[in-house]
């Protein structure tokens, strides 16, 4: 039996794991199934301050996917920190063990609406799931099975980042053709289409929602942002407006670029360019580089945002310039750690910090609409802590019975077993 770790200085709790067992036998009391879809089993092992997803499948594709999992997070990509590979178990299977990834949403607690609303919910997890296909395909890779059972969500500023968690069936190349990127459209396309048809004959699916409608704008979205990304476009001699213009769409989109070509035309009036796009996370960058927090893009706009308009506060009161990575040093040491420290414990199982800061930033602009006064985050913290205290907790959110037994109830009928396969 071989058992490959990644950093394990840093997982020492998977080193006494039953691993001759065959998986479905773990019963130990930290054990616990994961219901919902799944081609293996999988279960969650949950320490305290750590939980692991640990998956049984063939040796071979065991290691492929702890090959290429751990490309993926090599390159920045999102997704789940894979831990270990084990091969050479007795019965033949292997595992896969990943570290859970906190604060994620199953798709099936999330379109059901539950917990703290999302508005637009059907089209965040589509430009979610839109990004996510054109990030790795930007690096190369062939996803060959991207559906809804095979991404986690988590909350980002009001909307929402995907992440991808099953890798059996991807592919690493250089540059992938025009080919394959249809290909991985055109089963995206059908997987979620099948999997949010499944939802609403189950009753379980937001009323907002419409299956065929969110399938079928994949494609039309995904190219609309591959063409923003990498396609030439073309300006008059000396005007650098639309290349600044360009730039600009792309850090909104949270992209950032290596660099920009440009080369004259033959009419020797106009120029064409084109920017090479690096990776996504403008501004999850900048705020890291600015304050060591780690937040997903979306949640970096939002507090730079807020760090910004600290700055002009600050700039205001002293009449003097205050550079931004003074300003970002106050806002750390004034506003965001003192607002963090008057959190209860308790309230951070219900959401990561930099998504609590966010919707109490929203929750204060909300409050001043209705009173037209502008308070101090502080003093609106009360109120926001009392609306959190009635969502469920989402550090570590399953699907339970209620929502995917009656799920799995469906797909057990003869009208549908038969289409599973096509889509999960």
């Amino acid at each position: 039996m071989r058992v490959q770790v990644a950093h394990p200085a840093e997982h020492e709790a998977i080193v006494d794991l039953p691993y001759r067992t065959r998986l479905e036998d773990w019963n130990m009391p930290n054990v616990q199934p994961v219901l919902g879809l799944h081609r293996h089993v999988v279960k969650l092992l949950e320490y305290e301050h750590i939980s692991y997803v640990v998956k049984e499948l063939p040796d071979e594709l065991a290691l492929r996917e702890y090959r290429l999992l751990r490309e993926l997070a090599d390159d920045g990509l999102p997704t789940a920190e894979v831990v270990a590979a084990v091969t050479g178990r007795p019965h033949g299977e292997g595992l896969i063990i990943t570290r859970h990834l906190d604060y994620s949403l199953p798709y099936r607690s999330l379109l059901m609406g539950r917990g703290l609303k999302i508005h637009y919910l059907g089209e965040r997890v589509l430009d979610a799931l839109v990004v996510l296909l054109v990030r790795i395909h930007l690096a190369g890779f062939f996803w060959g099975d991207c559906s809804l059972s095979n991404t986690l969500f988590r909350r980002d500023a009001g909307a929402l980042q995907a992440y991808i968690i099953d890798m059996e069936t991807a592919e690493r190349h250089a540059r992938l053709t025009d080919g394959q990127r249809k290909f991985d459209l055109d089963i995206a396309t059908q997987n979620v289409a099948g999997g949010l048809l499944d939802l609403q004959a189950a009753g379980r699916l937001a009323e907002d929602i419409d299956p065929i409608e969110v399938a079928l704008a994949i494609e039309d979205r995904y190219n609309a942002l591959w063409a923003e990304l990498l396609s030439e476009q073309t300006a008059r001699i000396g005007d650098s407006v639309p290349m600044q213009r360009r730039l600009e769409r792309l850090h909104e989109l949270g992209f950032d670029v290596d660099e920009l070509e440009v080369t004259t035309n033959d009419d020797d009036v106009t120029v064409s360019f084109i920017p090479r796009v690096v990776e996504h996370g403008y501004h999850a960058e900048r705020l890291a580089s600015l304050t060591g927090l780690t937040a997903g893009e979306n949640q970096a706009r939002r507090m730079l945002q807020d760090i910004k308009s600290y700055g002009a506060w600050l700039q205001r009161t002293s009449e003097r310039p205050i550079p931004l990575n003074v300003a970002a040093v106050r806002w750390m040491d004034r506003v965001f750690e003192p607002v963090m420290a008057a959190i209860p414990a308790e309230m951070f199982e219900r959401l990561e910090p930099a998504e609590i800061f966010h919707q109490l930033l929203e929750h204060r602009w909300y409050q001043a609409e209705q009173t037209g006064e502008d308070l101090p985050l502080i003093d609106v913290l009360d109120d926001y802590l009392a609306v959190l205290a009635e969502a469920p907790t989402e550090k570590v959110q399953l699907d339970d019975p209620e929502v995917a037994e009656p799920h799995l109830e469906l797909l057990r009928s003869p009208d549908v077993a038969d289409t599973v396969s096509s889509y999960e």
